[in-house]
């Protein structure tokens, strides 16, 4: 596919490319999509190049796809990367041979690549990479035991998860992360992971409910050792609504 791309290079815009951070939660688990391809024994964000008849943000769901079978998956764009050397020496003569790519064609590989960042959190129980490219292996991985990851990718992810905490100040989460029906000591647990830290109890439950996003339910959590808790649901207008507006608050 990337020799094909670079045989075709006056279709894709020179110098600018996208990495996306796709983060995934299920079970109190918050993971990253990434790929390992057969030329390098370190492993990467999907990423790729602008098609230079797509806007960029259509370009980075057809990236993603294309390089990991995902889609139906919003795109947030986060941030962008460009530091004068950032891709130098990673498409080396062998890695260019490994990939049947002449010097010739790779020139244009080789160029210094602005990339722009783009990040979604999403239920990994809900999203199975099928790659186009069978010799790419694409997998989940624990985001505290991410391997080696090339270019600048360790710190487009570093990056991505500092947004994705950030942004929980600014909006909820959890519609899509969490069952229908759920408790809150669930949904505190949702913010501890993505956080990487303990919440107050008490503090949490008061700054939850204040935000007005939850129905308490007439019914409890069944098959718990202990009191069994209360179960919620989400109000999804009032949930779009803050969505739109904003949060004015701290965790």
């Amino acid at each position: 596919m990337l020799k094909s791309i670079l045989e075709n290079n006056e279709n894709y815009q020179p110098g600018l490319s996208i990495d996306c951070v796709i983060f995934g939660f299920h079970d109190n688990q918050l993971k990253v999509l990434l790929i390992n391809t057969p030329h390098s024994e370190r492993w990467s964000l999907p990423g790729g190049f602008i098609p230079i008849d797509q806007d960029i943000d259509t370009a980075a769901v057809t990236v993603l796809n294309e390089r990991t079978g995902v889609e139906g998956v919003f795109l947030r764009q986060f941030s962008t990367f460009g530091k004068i050397k950032r891709n130098e020496n990673h498409f080396d003569n062998e890695a260019l041979k490994h990939l049947d790519i002449s010097p010739e064609l790779g020139k244009w590989l080789t160029r210094r690549f602005v990339t722009i960042g783009y990040y979604a959190l999403v239920d990994f129980s809900k999203i199975l990479p099928n790659p186009i490219n069978r010799n790419e292996i694409v997998e989940w991985i624990d985001h505290k035991e991410v391997p080696e990851l090339i270019l600048d990718h360790r710190e487009i992810l570093d990056k991505a998860l500092d947004t994705l905490r950030v942004e929980l100040n600014l909006m909820p989460i959890g519609y899509n992360l969490l069952p229908e029906k759920f408790t809150i000591p669930e949904l505190q647990k949702l913010y501890e992971t993505i956080l990487d830290k303990k919440l107050d109890r008490r503090n949490f439950l008061r700054k939850i409910t204040n935000i007005g996003i939850l129905t308490k339910l007439d019914e409890k959590k069944s098959n718990v050792a202990h009191k069994a808790p209360n179960l919620y649901s989400f109000d999804k207008e009032k949930y779009d609504e803050v969505l739109k507006d904003g949060l004015y608050q701290g965790w």
